[in-house]
């Protein structure tokens, strides 16, 4: 699948968190007004993403997807302001290690390695592997953010190493992409590490597949469910990409104003995930 972390959004209890202090800071700096600096996806900041969306000539929505983050982050350097840039190159510095398999953090430090039990992304919405940076921390962004946030260096969307306020978490596949760590873990790596500090997050890359009709596996299983979910495909869920999974992808792609192939590629994958995470009101990084 394709994912962004989460979908910043309007919802009923407004959306809040470091992510959407940095949509309004890169908004403020680009002259778009998203109103008070204050980490809270209010109306205001909804209508400045929008005139932004529209100058830049991407959908005018006002969710902050993948295409948005990347327009956001074109024009800003790779380390937010305000924060001083240290070197992690020379031999004992700080590392940190990511395997979204086992799910387990290691932090590297001239000659000592100390592990933490993490959470990762969910099949749907995967942790970025790739070398990243830290490039921003904060304290108590609270909510489902925890006691600290420390934002990647990732382009196509805001994810981050923070906390929880739903501990029982930790251990599974079950976020955005972000990875979370206790509450008391993460306050001791917060005071270890700085911004530059490398994260290196490796494991299982799943290939993004044009599902069509006769295909089996786990991502077919996926979009089934999501379809079921949404109520498109009211069968049994079962892996298996036949006739009945493909008129529910062309229901959902009529619905959406997707080309009606049938064919469950990038384009309808990406609508799906959005489709989903706005109906079941998932909010969570």
């Amino acid at each position: 699948m394709l994912s962004a972390s989460r979908l910043i959004r309007i919802t009923p209890n407004l959306m809040h968190g470091p992510d959407v202090l940095e949509v309004q800071e890169k908004l403020a700096s680009l002259g778009y007004n998203p109103g008070a600096l204050d980490g809270v996806y209010t109306e205001v900041t909804h209508q400045a993403l929008r005139r932004f969306q529209e100058f830049r000539g991407l959908k005018i929505d006002g969710l902050v997807g993948p295409d948005t983050w990347k327009e956001l982050n074109q024009n800003h350097p790779s380390f937010l302001p305000g924060k001083k840039i240290r070197s992690s190159a020379q031999s004992g510095s700080p590392k940190i290690h990511v395997h979204v398999d086992t799910r387990i953090l290691t932090f590297t430090s001239n000659g000592n390695i100390t592990t933490y039990p993490v959470a990762v992304g969910k099949p749907s919405t995967p942790s970025p592997v790739g070398e990243w940076t830290i490039v921003y921390k904060s304290v108590n962004p609270g909510g489902p953010f925890g006691a600290r946030w420390m934002r990647l260096s990732v382009p196509w969307g805001s994810y981050g190493i923070h906390g929880t306020n739903n501990p029982n978490s930790i251990g599974k596949a079950v976020s955005h992409g972000c990875i979370r760590l206790y509450n008391e873990n993460v306050i001791a790596l917060y005071d270890l590490v700085w911004v530059g500090t490398p994260v290196s997050i490796t494991g299982t890359v799943r290939k993004i597949r044009n599902l069509r009709k006769g295909f089996h596996g786990e991502d077919v299983r996926e979009v089934q469910q999501m379809l079921f979910d949404l109520g498109y495909y009211p069968y049994a869920i079962d892996g298996y990409y036949g006739n009945k999974t493909r008129l529910a992808v062309i229901r959902f792609q009529r619905a959406n104003g997707l080309t009606p192939d049938g064919i469950a590629g990038k384009k309808t994958l990406k609508a799906l995930q959005i489709a989903h995470d706005l109906s079941t009101d998932d909010t969570d990084p």
